[in-house]
């Protein structure tokens, strides 16, 4: 098994662009200065619990899935998905509408997203939050908690190997859970080699774009039992939550679905069948 990071080509050029720009914050903040800004705990606990818990459905209706709503104005694949979009109005409707969790995007150059979003999200809602973003420096994940966040997302084939269990060790320490996303097998078995206790599978192609659901299928089965294991793009209906959860799945990450239908909120409820 590999221990190094094979990047594709789209990733890679997220991550240098990252980079750059958190070098400049960190710059101009250091982080022993952004440290002290912190006024809240992250409860990355609580976020591991939402995605874990089991809740009794009524005795007529099956239990509901555990959803990740997603607050995003842009993707690389499919440009502006919300020209009129405000994090915080979108965040409530997805709280009201039963998602168990919610994930903000912060890449500003790819994702159209910004540090405070996550922090207007924070004032907004009280469910756990998922900070959402090309992490590859313990400075971010510091950030994310100053901001509010309760898990930051970690790219395996964005760091090495040494680079994911440095993250993963630092963001405990903060108190901060972490979804560790993959792509193949090689992946979740280097999350799993590193201690990852919640792992997303995307099946997104991301030197392609493509959406390859056999993915999910694929990783899905082999992630081992003591993981929360999250299904991550392409998620449209309630079908697939029902096969994605006979697949092995405890959770589903979902954005363009939502953010993209004029009432976010209402489309999160249908997708739950409701």
């Amino acid at each position: 098994m590999s221990t190094g990071a094979v990047m594709p080509d789209l990733l890679a050029t997220i991550v240098a662009a990252t980079r750059r720009v958190v070098e400049v914050r960190e710059a101009a903040r250091p982080a022993a200065v952004l440290a002290r800004d912190q006024t809240r705990q992250p409860r990355g606990r609580a976020f591991e619990a939402a995605l874990a818990a089991t809740t009794a459905p009524p005795t007529d209706r099956p239990a509901r899935a555990r959803v990740i709503a997603e607050c995003k104005r842009r993707s690389p694949s499919k440009g502006i998905l919300r020209e009129q979009y405000a994090p915080a109005r979108h965040a409530r409707a997805y709280a009201q509408a039963g998602a168990v969790a919610i994930s903000v995007l912060t890449e500003p150059t790819f994702f159209d997203g910004h540090p405070d979003h996550l922090r207007d999200v924070r004032t907004a809602v009280d469910v756990p939050l998922l900070r959402k973003d090309f992490i590859i420096s313990e400075y971010q994940l510091i950030e994310a908690a100053v901001l509010g966040a309760d898990a930051a997302l970690l790219i395996v084939g964005a760091m090495t190997q040494t680079e994911l269990t440095r993250l993963l060790g630092a963001a405990e320490r903060l108190g901060l859970a972490a979804l560790v996303e993959v792509h193949d097998l090689d992946e979740m078995e280097r999350a799993v080699d590193a201690g990852a206790r919640v792992i997303g599978v995307n099946s997104r192609n991301l030197r392609t774009l493509s959406v390859d659901l056999q993915v999910l299928d694929v990783v899905g089965r082999r992630i081992p039992d003591h993981v929360t294991a999250v299904a991550e793009s392409g998620i449209r209906t309630p079908e697939d939550l029902s096969r994605l959860t006979a697949a092995g799945y405890d959770a589903f990450l979902v954005g363009e679905r939502l953010i993209a239908e004029p009432d976010p909120g209402a489309a999160l409820r249908e997708l739950l069948g409701e």
